[in-house]
């Protein structure tokens, strides 16, 4: 069975620092790329960063210098370190994953259930 289960969220306060990780399990991911949405209430599920198989990295704008994300394959478990963290950065946070299943050339995407962060005082 194809899991992807988050943990590491909680509550932080504003200018602290979390580490999330995505455990993957169920097939091979070391080929996928990988990332980190995040929705907060009343808004849009946006990309947070997303990592390549060759760990091409990217970032949203509202976030970039202040989050890392990476991939540890051997682990097949994706981690996103924050700092310097705002009360906007509050929402849950999705791990997703993408990839091609079987030899016949289908792709589907995969995601987490999320986990909560909460960055208030």
């Amino acid at each position: 069975q194809v899991q992807l289960v988050e943990s590491g969220g909680g509550l932080v306060q504003p200018g602290g620092s979390l580490r999330l990780s995505c455990a993957a399990s169920g097939r091979d991911f070391s080929r996928d790329t990988m990332g980190w949405y995040r929705q907060a209430p009343g808004k849009q599920r946006e990309l947070v960063a997303g990592i390549t198989s060759g760990d091409r990295t990217n970032y949203a704008d509202s976030v970039k210098g202040r989050v890392t994300i990476s991939r540890d394959n051997a682990k097949n478990t994706v981690y996103l370190q924050m700092i310097s963290l705002k009360p906007e950065d509050t929402g849950v946070y999705y791990c997703y994953a993408y990839g091609r299943i079987g030899a016949s050339g289908n792709y589907r995407d995969y995601w987490g259930q999320g986990t909560q962060v909460t960055v208030s005082s």
